[in-house]
C-alpha cells in the first residue's frame, strides 16, 4: 500500500516552518500516544506514522530529499521504510523528549548553573528645591554580596565544590517512567552539578552573605514622584557566578509648605486682606527661583488664579519650563474690635441693598434662587 504524503499526515503545507511541523507532531502523539490508548492497534498505527513523518521533515537534509524525490529518496538508511516505534535507542524516547522536552521543565546542563541576583528598590525621599535642581545623595543598601573568603563558591577556604557523583555535574539525571524518559532535576546537588563537602564558614555555603553598601546616586534635575533610577548592577549578586541585579531608585516627592506641583507645573495659595481685594495692590509671591511682585487688580474675587510664566519646572525628559499658578485666597479678618466691627457694619450699610455695582456675583446667585423657587412653584 502507498505511503501517505508526510505533509498531510501531519496536517501542514509545504512551507511550515520547524516550529509548526513540531507543535503538528506535539498535538497527534498526544492524541495517539499508546499510553492514552491502550490496545488499540489503529491508534498505535497513526502515533508510529506521525513520527516517521516528523522524523523526516524536521531533519533539513531528509526533508530536502523528500520534497524532490519523495519517499524513495528517504528510503535509504532506514528512515524512510517505517523506522518502526521504539522507546530505545533513537526512538520514541529521543525524539519524544526533543518534542516534549520544555513541558517537562528539561534542559540540558554542563554543569553549576548560574543564576542572576535580584533587582533591589529603594525609596529616595526629595524635597520640591532638591528635585528641580538636581543633587546627589548618598544611600545606604541591605543586600546579598559574594563572599570574598569563598570567591562565591560556598567552600570552605582551601577546598573546592566536587562534581556531583549522582549527575556527574550535569545537574538532572534521566528517569525511566514507563514509555517516557524524562529528565528530572538531580536530587543529590540540587541541579547545581556540584556538591560541597565542607561549607565555607562566613557564608555557611551559599556564596553570599548580607552586607551594606553606601552608593553615591546623582538625582537628574527635574525629576518627579514615579520616576526611577537605574543603577546597573547594583542589586543583589548573582549565585554560581551569575550576573548581579540591578537597583532601582524610586523617587517621592516630600510635601511642600508652600506648593503642590503637577508635571512641570506648580500651584501654590496667596492670601490677601478684603482691602487688597477691593482696592488692588500689590502682592510679593515666592517662587524657586526668587520673589516677584504680582499686582492684585481692584476688585478681585477669591480664586482668581494668575499664571506666572516660566515660573514652574524644567522636566527631567525635556520640554518647556512650565508655570507657577497662584490663587487668591480672600480672608476674612477675625478678632476684630468693637470699632472695627463698627465700620464694617457703616460700610455695608453704605451698600445699601445688594447690587450688580458692588457685589455681582451674589446679585446673580439671587436672581438664579429667586427663579429657582419661581419654576418649583410652577
Amino acid at each position: 500500500m502507498a505511503k501517505r504524503d508526510y505533509y498531510e499526515i501531519l496536517g501542514v503545507d509545504k512551507n511550515a516552518s520547524k516550529a509548526e511541523l513540531k507543535k503538528a507532531y506535539r498535538r497527534l502523539a498526544m492524541k495517539y500516544h499508546p499510553d492514552r490508548n491502550p490496545d488499540n492497534k489503529e491508534a498505535e498505527a497513526k502515533f508510529k506514522e506521525a513520527k516517521e513523518a516528523f522524523e523526516i521533515l524536521d531533519n533539513s537534509q531528509k526533508r530536502a530529499a523528500y520534497d524532490q524525490f519523495g519517499h524513495a529518496g528517504v528510503q535509504q538508511g532506514g528512515m524512510g521504510g517505517g523506522s518502526g516505534f521504539s522507546s530505545e535507542g533513537a526512538g520514541f524516547g529521543d525524539i519524544f523528549e526533543s518534542v516534549f522536552g520544555d513541558m517537562f521543565g528539561e534542559r540540558e546542563s554542563t554543569g553549576s548553573r548560574a543564576f542572576r541576583g535580584s533587582d533591589l528598590r529603594y525609596d529616595l525621599s526629595l524635597t520640591l528645591e532638591e528635585a528641580v535642581s538636581g543633587t546627589e545623595v548618598k544611600i545606604r543598601i541591605p543586600t546579598h554580596v559574594t563572599c570574598k573568603t569563598c570567591d562565591g563558591t560556598g567552600a570552605k577556604k582551601g577546598t573546592e565544590p566536587e562534581i556531583c557523583s549522582t549527575c556527574h555535574g550535569r545537574g538532572q539525571v534521566r528517569v525511566q517512567q514507563g514509555f517516557f524518559s524524562i529528565q528530572q532535576t538531580c536530587p543529590h546537588c540540587r541541579g547545581q552539578g556540584k556538591v560541597i563537602k565542607e561549607h565555607c564558614l562566613d557564608c555557611h555555603g551559599t556564596g553570599r552573605r548580607e552586607d551594606t553598601k553606601t552608593l553615591s546616586v546623582k538625582i537628574p534635575a527635574g525629576v518627579d514622584t514615579g520616576d526611577r533610577i537605574r543603577l546597573s548592577g547594583e542589586g543583589e549578586a548573582g549565585v554560581n557566578g551569575g550576573s548581579n541585579g540591578d537597583l532601582y531608585v524610586q523617587i517621592n516627592l516630600k510635601k511642600h509648605p508652600i506648593f503642590s506641583r503637577d508635571g512641570a507645573n506648580l500651584y501654590c495659595d496667596a492670601p490677601i486682606s478684603i482691602t487688597t481685594a477691593a482696592l488692588g495692590g500689590e502682592l510679593e509671591i515666592p517662587t524657586l527661583n526668587g520673589r516677584v511682585s504680582l499686582k492684585i487688580p481692584a476688585g478681585t474675587q477669591s480664586g482668581k488664579v494668575f499664571r506666572l510664566t516660566g515660573k514652574g519646572v524644567k522636566p527631567v525628559r525635556g520640554g518647556l519650563m512650565g508655570d507657577l499658578n497662584c490663587r487668591i485666597m480672600v480672608e476674612t479678618p477675625i478678632n476684630l474690635t468693637e470699632r472695627q466691627k463698627e465700620l464694617l457694619q457703616e460700610l455695608d450699610e453704605s451698600f445699601g441693598n445688594v447690587n450688580a455695582s458692588h457685589s455681582p456675583q451674589s446679585k446673580s446667585w439671587l436672581n438664579n434662587v429667586k427663579k429657582f423657587f419661581e419654576d418649583l412653584g410652577g
